[in-house]
């Protein structure tokens, strides 16, 4: 997301290292997100990375700790309730990983992770992150996923309805996804 630079020390966390690693963080941890991280950070960001943690009452606690007073967080997250994850639950990791190729040609070796959406609706994060202790939260909703579903149309079409009428209605809960954003007090 950044490029190096004096002004700030780049840390990255993945459960898994990469080469390209070494060349894009000042510093790079290979762990889950659900233990304690040992670095002290004034901002924390992820992308669709929470729908991959069993465990995000786990995984909030441990940024909470460790952000620095007054330190932020950004986090945009797959919503839970979209048709798209409820296809992927239902779907498994092991099928999906053969219908990528089929479905998505050009996505294998960047999808095809083990998703669980554990707490991941706007309420559910927003509550669990008000528990945990965080200020200022923000919760923004996005509506639209449907290029997940554009290998058929009828699906692609309803998904489209569905998304657009949720985005009219203002309903969250079945939002494509959200970034939720607070701040450390």
């Amino acid at each position: 997301m950044l490029a190096r630079s004096p002004n700030y020390h780049y840390v990255g966390l993945d459960i898994e290292f990469r080469p390209e690693c070494g060349h894009v963080y000042d510093e790079f941890l290979v762990q889950s997100i659900e233990d304690p991280v040992p670095v002290k950070s004034d901002m924390i960001v992820s992308i669709t990375l929470m729908e991959h943690v069993p465990n995000n009452t786990k995984s909030v606690a441990a940024i909470f700790a460790s952000l620095n007073p007054s330190g932020r967080t950004y986090h945009y997250i797959p919503s839970g309730l979209h048709p798209y994850s409820i296809a992927l639950r239902l779907i498994g990791p092991k099928l999906q990983r053969k219908l990528i190729p089929l479905l998505r040609p050009g996505t294998e070796g960047i999808t095809g992770y083990p998703a669980f959406f554990d707490k991941c609706t706007p309420a559910a994060m927003e509550r669990l992150f008000r528990q945990t202790g965080f200020t200022k939260i923000s919760v923004k909703p996005f509506y639209r996923a449907n290029d997940y579903f554009a290998f058929f149309v009828p699906a692609y079409v309803l998904v489209s309805l569905l998304e657009n009428l949720c985005n009219l209605l203002r309903l969250r809960l079945f939002a494509s996804g959200f970034v939720i954003s607070a701040r450390h007090p």
